[in-house]
């Protein structure tokens, strides 16, 4: 099953469109892992990186269609952004994994990393399990029941360390948001709501992908109905909320030398409360050294990064009529700080990253940017402003006041 998920604005736009037809069939459609997976929408790239937004599809949705008859469809598109916002009031979770799956690679015993290795390479000899590693490294992509499915096998049947599971999941999906897929392997775990674990079972796999099943079943035992009980986590994380950090959901306009930052958290300054801005230059980065070193990316992972941030400068140069530049650097602190003094900017403006890579670096750029005299402005879309304020705990409470919103927002 091969399918590459549409990655610039113009291909997730095209792919969206095809898809608006088939909204009210998603509900009982959308379980089903399908060749070329035609019955959900293959827009998770598209909305991690902003190429196109939520409020654009949810719009839209609700132009087409009545609220009840599109719901599944907005849980599903507004998933995201709730795990953003119930990772944005609890940072350090995030800090945490990436210090266990480098503190694990340095400290587990030989034989458990090479087991790691084997079915991360499609070697676990449950061959419907192999398939979908290999499929994940093949095309970047995975059904999200097939995600599922995997994440509880790796933890539950094979008794891996959830963290590395996790790590392989970010280092290949064309859409790893850090927010949805460290919480969701989390929740698979046992770990995200108390008691409640996600085991796999063969049963399910017949009736939603029996492709995955077809011709070699060899393994699939381990997988049977009643076979896979709940593995007891050991907790190492600490989960005391923070505040949600406050920024502008607007900016003033100023007669500085002002520069946009663009970075893969938001890579749609065009629409929005930026929309006004008049950069002098335009600049993203990339560190392929960095993603390779510290993250073990994909090579065809680093290559979607490099389409979309190259994308996201194109449409943003056509939109504000100024210069656009790809700041590739080991370092991306001294790469942007180079790039704003020798346009002799005053101010770098940007969208306030979210909890993942891309924030990592800001507590530096911001010092680095402040000893050559220059002031950043970080803005937050007033809608993830609204969303994050209702992501404080678990998601049905948050779809209560988020469909309030939608709705509200539909009567006015």
């Amino acid at each position: 099953m091969h399918s590459a998920e549409p990655l610039t604005r113009c291909d997730a736009l095209k792919a969206w469109k095809d898809f608006l037809p088939g909204v009210p069939a998603y509900s009982h459609r959308r379980n089903h892992v399908q060749e070329g997976h035609g019955n959900v929408s293959r827009l998770g790239a598209g909305i991690r990186f902003r190429t196109l937004t939520e409020d654009e599809v949810i719009k839209d949705t609700l132009n087409e269609y009545k609220f009840e008859a599109a719901e599944k469809w907005l849980q599903e598109v507004c998933w995201r952004r709730y795990w953003k916002g119930w990772l944005e009031m609890r940072p350090q979770l995030w800090v945490q994994w990436r210090r266990r799956v480098r503190l694990l690679r340095q400290t587990l015993p030989a034989e458990i990393l090479e087991r790691a290795d084997a079915v991360s390479a499609s070697s676990s000899g449950v061959a419907c399990m192999d398939r979908i590693a290999s499929e994940l490294v093949d095309t970047g992509y995975l059904h999200n029941h097939a995600r599922m499915w995997w994440a509880s096998f790796w933890i539950h049947v094979e008794l891996l360390p959830w963290e590395l599971g996790a790590d392989f999941f970010f280092r290949h999906l064309l859409d790893a948001d850090p927010a949805s897929n460290t919480l969701s392997w989390r929740w698979v775990a046992g770990l995200q709501t108390a008691g409640k674990s996600y085991l796999v079972r063969r049963s399910n796999i017949e009736k939603y992908a029996p492709d995955y099943l077809s011709g070699d079943g060899a393994g699939s035992e381990r997988l049977a109905d009643g076979v896979v009980t709940a593995r007891v986590m050991e907790r190492f994380d600490v989960l005391d909320k923070e505040p949600l950090a406050a920024y502008p959901t607007s900016f003033a306009q100023t007669t500085e030398r002002t520069g946009l930052w663009l970075h893969a958290d938001d890579l749609l300054p065009e629409i929005g409360p930026l929309a006004g801005l008049a950069p002098t230059s335009i600049a993203s980065c990339l560190s392929d050294s960095v993603y390779r070193r510290e993250y073990r990316l994909g090579e065809r992972r680093i290559e979607s990064l490099h389409t979309v941030i190259g994308d996201g400068l194109s449409r943003a140069a056509a939109h504000y009529g100024c210069p656009s530049v790809l700041v590739e650097a080991d370092n991306p602190v001294e790469g942007l700080v180079a790039w704003a003094r020798d346009n002799k900017l005053e101010k770098v403006v940007a969208f306030a990253p979210f909890v993942g890579p891309t924030r990592d670096i800001l507590a530096r750029l911001n010092e680095g940017l402040e000893s050559a005299g220059i002031r950043m402005t970080l803005i937050r879309r007033s809608s993830d402003e609204t969303a994050f304020s209702f992501a404080s705990a678990g998601f049905f409470p948050f779809w209560q006041k988020m469909s309030r919103h939608l709705i509200l927002r539909t009567q006015s």
